[in-house]
């Protein structure tokens, strides 16, 4: 593909007609949560922060980590996702990361693995978007027992040739050892989603990743794009919420 469709097939926000509207709705329902949370700092940027959402001592723990193309939105608008999983007795942690083109995505990846540092809890690692790269990237930190990598990218190739590249700034090299489908097994369950109403590269991206992957399990949801997949997790009774249960 050319510059201009690259663009377009990775252009989530122009593919889905109400995305920005959907968006809006995830910040209403977060900002009624905001004053749950308790903030954890793990390093000196403004971004260096995890807002957790505890259910009580001893809780398993859920980790979520944003997307946005890695320049873009912040752990704040997810905050409408904790309630389907504390339903179940987890906690819930956000992470805050810098993004691009603040900050290269070497240092983004950096900033994953310290903020599980601080943790240093056994849990679920999810991620959605970026997120669910920057999840298939932190796999092998000690921490993680399991994944939930949702609508992810895992070959960055097609990010350095199109728009998103822009704000990234990614070269050949930064590329291929960011791109978790040329990273190896981490040996840990991973369950790798995506709504069949996406994009057709998204779809291939989690297809192709999940056939290198002999601990990955794909999970296509039926009916869901982008934006809307992430239903099953806020909900109580959604399907990725079912499988953050059974990843514990």
């Amino acid at each position: 593909m050319d510059r201009a469709a690259l663009d377009a097939a990775y252009n989530n926000s122009a593919a889905v007609a109400n995305s920005a509207q959907i968006v809006a709705e995830w910040q209403r329902r977060s900002d009624v949560l905001k004053d749950r949370k308790v903030e954890l700092r793990y390093g000196p940027g403004e971004r260096n922060v995890i807002d957790l959402f505890e259910h009580g001592k001893g809780a398993p723990l859920l980790v979520f980590i944003h997307g946005g193309y890695w320049q873009m939105r912040s752990r704040e608008l997810f905050y409408f996702l904790a309630p389907g999983p504390m339903a179940h007795g987890f906690s819930v942690a956000l992470l805050g990361y810098t993004l691009a083109p603040q900050k290269r995505l070497d240092g983004i990846v950096a900033e994953i693995r310290a903020a599980l540092d601080l943790l240093d809890r056994p849990h679920v690692l999810a991620g959605w978007s970026a997120g669910a790269h920057l999840t298939a990237m932190a796999m092998d930190h000690p921490s993680v027992r399991a994944g939930l990598a949702i609508s992810g990218i895992y070959d960055l190739e097609p990010m350095r040739l199109c728009y998103v590249n822009d704000k990234l700034r990614l070269d050949a090299g930064e590329a291929r050892r960011n791109s978790p489908a040329f990273k190896g097994d981490s040996g840990k369950p991973l369950h790798i989603a995506y709504g069949k109403k996406e994009l057709a590269e998204l779809q291939r991206q989690s297809e192709d990743y999940a056939r290198t992957l002999k601990s990955a399990r794909l999970e296509p949801l039926a009916g869901h794009d982008h934006f809307t997949i992430l239903e099953e997790l806020a909900s109580p009774s959604g399907r990725l919420t079912a499988l953050v249960q059974k990843l514990h």
